[in-house]
């Protein structure tokens, strides 16, 4: 476990340079390249030619690129820089509403989706199935403003914005649960039904084991695999999910320090922000790995 473990951990530091190096190189070729916005108010060649050498563009791509990754973490004077201070501020907030949102999610599907396998094609499993289908085609960003206009505009029980009191999360939270949980919802149904259907869950029911005990010890252990693999990958989506949502509802998380960082063309403030999510998919797939053997001993790591 610890060799694996390590093994992953390691494994994060190229991938951290592939991401952030595309990144890069995508936003030195697109236009709008804020590393060249300086010499846009230059018109003499021989004054932009000196400004270019004095801001290292002349140099090589990769030393240009070692050079932003140093001054994310480290400023001119050698301190910590003013980036890794505002990670540090506003990545909790943003894990803190994604988890509130998987919590909100994991706990309302995975009760509707096996409960709609057990009661399959009543009443009950096609209501499920419709709010399911409803919840995964609905865009993130229509569902917080349609919300945000009831819930807080018309009703006035939840604030709009802000991040000070407990109430604050509810609406941003509830919007990228109810997606979340419906995906969910989905798949721990159909798991659920195929393992309902095997042989060994109709051998437990003819030795007159209780059916809600065939369920509770044999069926739900082996059906959770699935439904662990879509909640780590919906975990890692609603990180980036943030990025709308945030800014809807003046989150002050990373998601909204992105959005700012686009618009204002600051390119380490964007790298960072998108070295953190790789960072948080990559933890997440690990844990999930873990938990698939947990789970299931078969599965070795």
């Amino acid at each position: 476990m610890i060799k694996f473990i390590v093994k992953r951990i390691l494994t994060i530091v190229p991938v951290l340079l592939g991401v952030t190096f595309l990144v890069y190189l995508l936003m030195t070729i697109a236009p709008g390249n804020p590393e060249v916005a300086p010499l846009r108010k230059v018109t003499d060649p021989e004054e932009k030619e000196q400004l270019k050498e004095e801001l290292g563009l002349n140099d090589p791509i990769l030393v240009r690129y070692v050079r932003m990754m140093k001054g994310m973490f480290v400023d001119e004077s050698g301190a910590v820089s003013d980036i890794i201070f505002k990670m540090k501020v506003f990545l909790p907030n943003s894990l803190k509403l994604c988890f509130t949102a998987l919590a909100i999610s994991v706990v309302l599907a995975l009760p509707l989706g096996i409960i709609a396998a057990v009661k399959q094609n009543t009443l009950f499993d096609g209501a499920c199935m419709v709010v399911s289908l409803v919840g995964v085609s609905m865009p993130n960003f229509w569902l917080a403003l349609i919300l945000m206009i009831v819930f807080a505009l018309n009703l006035g029980w939840f604030p709009t914005s802000g991040s000070t009191e407990p109430i604050h999360i509810v609406l941003p939270a509830a919007t990228l649960a109810f997606i979340n949980m419906a995906s969910i919802a989905r798949v721990t149904r159909s798991s659920m039904l195929e393992v309902i259907r095997q042989d060994y869950i109709r051998t437990a029911q003819a030795k007159g084991v209780p059916y809600n005990r065939v369920i509770k010890k044999h069926a739900l252990k082996n059906a959770l695999i699935p439904t662990i693999t879509v909640v780590g990958v919906q975990l890692g989506e609603l990180l980036s999910s943030t990025i709308i949502i945030e800014n809807i509802f003046a989150w002050p998380g990373i998601g909204r320090q992105l959005m700012q960082a686009i618009d204002s063309r600051d390119m380490s403030t964007m790298i960072a922000c998108v070295m953190v999510f790789a960072v948080f998919v990559s933890l997440i797939n690990m844990c999930v790995d873990i938990l698939y053997s947990i789970i299931d001993p078969r599965i070795s790591i």
